[in-house]
């Protein structure tokens, strides 16, 4: 499986822009926020896996303390989840990074994939009405 690709450089935002809708669940307009908070603001990343020339996944996340980072966004195209993909990503990123603590705010549904990566889990409570 190639490296991640830095999507700083990549040349169709429109693809980006897809699949990290995906992720976020939200309205179009906080979608191009994002990208443009990774585009600009240099303690942001966002990183790609491809396949076959096609974008499949990708991670974002924000640096913190030296070696430290938080998880912001991950989202795999959905004929590809269940794959291994995400945790490949992951690990490759840490591993690449020297990272010695990351923290990802997720919801309820995706505890079991960060529990499966060794992540502590700790709940917020209900940060927002009838989401844990």
């Amino acid at each position: 499986m190639a490296s991640l690709i830095n999507l700083k450089d990549f040349y169709d935002l429109s693809v980006v822009n897809k699949l990290l809708s995906e992720c976020m669940c939200s309205d179009e307009e906080r979608v191009k926020a994002e990208i443009t908070k990774y585009l600009e603001d240099d303690s942001r990343r966002l990183y790609g896996r491809f396949l076959n020339d096609e974008l499949v996944g990708l991670i974002g996340v924000k640096h913190g303390l030296k070696g430290e980072v938080e998880l912001k966004h991950i989202s795999i195209k959905q004929d590809y989840r269940g794959k291994g993909i995400g945790r490949r990503m992951i690990h490759e990123y840490v591993q690449a990074k020297n990272v010695v603590k990351m923290t990802a705010e997720t919801d309820k549904d995706a505890v079991g994939f960060y529990n499966k990566l060794g992540f502590t889990i700790i709940s917020l409570g209900e940060k927002y009405p009838g989401v844990e």
